[in-house]
């Protein structure tokens, strides 16, 4: 018994910051260690299911990059799961009437009001209707 070493299992998420979270709660005032370990550990293998089951459904669908359907869809799947975590989810964007613009444009520029005083880089650089041209004289 004494040539057998104990394996330790520590938590790969920081105990520090679930103590943080725990403490959030105004009914708790301290954390025991044991249960502090039992929550990482527990949040861990969650975490860890997720995952696996937001890969199975990409691959599903033959994406490489898991998206927020594809947790969505695994969470659905999972009727434990999806009783507390599906309101939690944000929501898939809804498809639009409009056509796709330019993409470096994600949204209008017109929605965000300018402060008083400033102008839009966009007013400088185009021309207005009842602007007449500039001519240069070269002498």
């Amino acid at each position: 018994m004494a040539d057998e070493e104990k394996e330790t299992i520590r938590p790969e998420i920081p105990t520090g910051r679930i103590k943080k979270i725990m403490k959030l709660d105004k009914d708790i005032k301290k954390v025991n260690a044991e249960a502090l370990f039992l929550i990482s550990r527990s949040t861990e293998l969650f975490l860890r299911f997720l995952a696996e089951r937001s890969a199975e459904v990409a691959i599903e669908k033959k994406r490489k990059i898991v998206k927020l359907e594809h947790i969505r869809a695994a969470v659905k799947r999972h009727q434990p799961t999806s009783d507390f975590l599906l309101d939690s989810l944000p929501l898939p964007p809804q498809p639009s009437d409009k056509q796709p613009s330019d993409r470096n444009h994600s949204r209008n520029v017109a929605e965000k009001p300018v402060p008083v005083g400033t102008r839009r880089i966009d007013d400088f650089f185009s021309k207005s209707a009842n602007e007449a041209p500039i001519e240069i004289n070269e002498s």
